[in-house]
């Protein structure tokens, strides 16, 4: 057992007890978090931690196409599904609710990413050209943490963040099309060892005074098990506890690596199940994947997303058929207690704060069509939590414009419409996150036993996946 997890272990007790007794000071549908989190006012009373926030997003190696491809498209060239945004559409039956005028009209979504993409607003342009979409009533991008270096298309830092932001931008337009956009970008350059969460505060914070944000949609996400401590990480929760206080829900992908997840360099992959933080925060409602599969009638059916072992998939991105974690992350967490909202699920999460909370289309063996031209100008795939996470978030602003007004920290609703078994939340009952990959020079693979999807909540999917239409209205209260 890795040293570092067995230390972390002995302490979860203590970490446990003192989370409960903070319970009682916090409101039912924040639940509970380790310690007080600091004021807003307090971030810099600490030193920040020096973790990376890595993008979730996964372009797959395809070279760009002039046309959005086709699930037939994709299945006859390399014996993979893929998605346009229709689709995705009809997969959540979110049609009927753009025919009541149920389209996040009047609602903001934040997306925060580290550089942006400097074409941005011209591709979302094209996306919404190719679909017959209507253009967001607004498009705002602001970058509050300081000014973004110049856009390196061969820098693979801003690269990968100009791709995460793309995915976010398109999809959660895609899925509220009424709904305005805020894009916060950050000047972190984590090739200099800055790790870049303090400008990411800063730059929610900023978002949450000036603008009417509903929705905060993250895909980043850095391993619990890389902050040394609770106190390192404590500051850094300034933006969830003020968007608590704004009335702001805010969302974060589990990650893309199952059981596993990178260590500090970025790299090499925890031996050991881990999970990554913010997703396991309890102010944040944490998104997994999933994996549509077609039914032939326009119906779709969702499975847990594990392309680990999927050699199709790995021969594309690898080049090799050994199996590499590429799976919805799913756990406990270290640092978190379980918060009274979880306390219905208590036999799946034990003491601790488990996530995924619900999820959406994630797979890479379903990947989805996207737009760009930060680089080279045309249609590839992208696919990953990254991806259900402003999927979500679309959902989120929908409900918000249907309640009339923003949700806030929405997962003690969410889980009294799971005990109450509500129509808008459909169950994932099959597949796991268990992952499996060869460290660098090993001819063996190393195992991380997931968890499977069942009846119920798990730990791969958390309450599953949702019926839009229904959803919408049971989460804004008028179900």
């Amino acid at each position: 057992m890795h040293q570092a997890w067995t230390v972390r272990t002995a302490l979860l007790p203590a970490l446990a007890a003192a989370t409960v007794a903070a319970t009682a000071t916090l409101p039912a549908t924040g639940g509970a978090a380790l310690g007080a989190a600091r004021s807003p006012s307090a971030v810099g009373s600490a030193p920040a931690a020096q973790v990376a926030a890595y993008p979730d997003a996964i372009t797959l190696p395809y070279g760009p196409k002039a046309a959005p491809p086709t699930t037939a498209d994709c299945e006859s060239a390399n014996k993979l599904a893929c998605y346009t945004p229709d689709d995705v559409r009809n997969a959540y039956n979110l049609p009927p609710l753009y025919a009541r005028g149920a389209t996040g009209k009047g609602e903001t979504i934040l997306i925060v990413d580290a550089f942006g993409s400097p074409t941005i607003k011209a591709d979302l342009a094209a996306f919404d050209a190719q679909f017959g979409y209507p253009a967001p009533p607004k498009f705002t991008v602001i970058a509050p943490a300081g000014a973004i270096p110049k856009f390196k298309p061969k820098n693979s830092q801003m690269a990968g963040w100009a791709g995460e932001t793309t995915l976010d931008v398109e999809y959660a337009h895609a899925l509220a099309p009424g709904a305005s956009i805020v894009l916060a970008e950050t000047p972190a350059d984590e090739t200099e060892g800055v790790a870049g969460f303090p400008q990411i505060v800063t730059a929610e914070e900023y978002a949450l005074s000036h603008y009417k944000i509903g929705v905060i949609s993250q895909s980043f996400a850095a391993t619990e098990g890389t902050f040394p401590s609770y106190s390192q990480l404590s500051p850094l929760r300034a933006a969830y506890v003020d968007a608590q206080s704004h009335g702001a829900t805010v969302l974060a992908g589990t990650g893309d690596a199952g059981t596993t997840n990178f260590e500090n360099d970025g790299v090499t992959y925890y031996r050991h199940r881990v999970t990554a933080w913010p997703a396991t925060d309890p102010l944040v409602t944490a998104v997994g994947g999933t994996q549509l599969k077609a039914n032939g009638d326009g119906s779709f059916t969702s499975v847990t997303w594990n392309d680990t072992f999927n050699q199709t998939f790995t021969k594309v991105w690898t080049g090799s058929t050994h199996a590499s974690p590429f799976s919805t992350g799913g756990g406990v967490s270290e640092f978190f207690a379980r918060p009274s909202y979880q306390n219905g699920v208590k036999g799946i999460t034990g003491s601790l704060r488990g996530v995924p909370d619900v999820s959406m289309s994630g797979a890479c063996d379903g990947a989805v069509d996207v737009y760009s031209s930060y680089a080279t100008k045309g249609w590839s795939l992208a696919c990953g939590t990254s991806e259900a996470t402003p999927e979500f978030a679309a959902v989120v602003a929908i409900a918000e414009q249907i309640a009339g007004h923003s949700l806030g920290v929405i997962n003690g609703t969410l889980y009294k419409m799971y005990a109450q078994h509500a129509a808008g939340i459909v169950d994932v009952t099959s597949g796991s996150n268990t992952v499996a990959f060869y460290p660098k020079g090993s001819k063996s693979a190393v195992t991380v036993k997931g968890y499977s999807a069942g009846q119920g909540y798990d730990l791969a999917t958390g309450v599953g996946t949702l019926n839009a239409l229904l959803f919408a209205y049971e989460l804004a209260g008028k179900g």
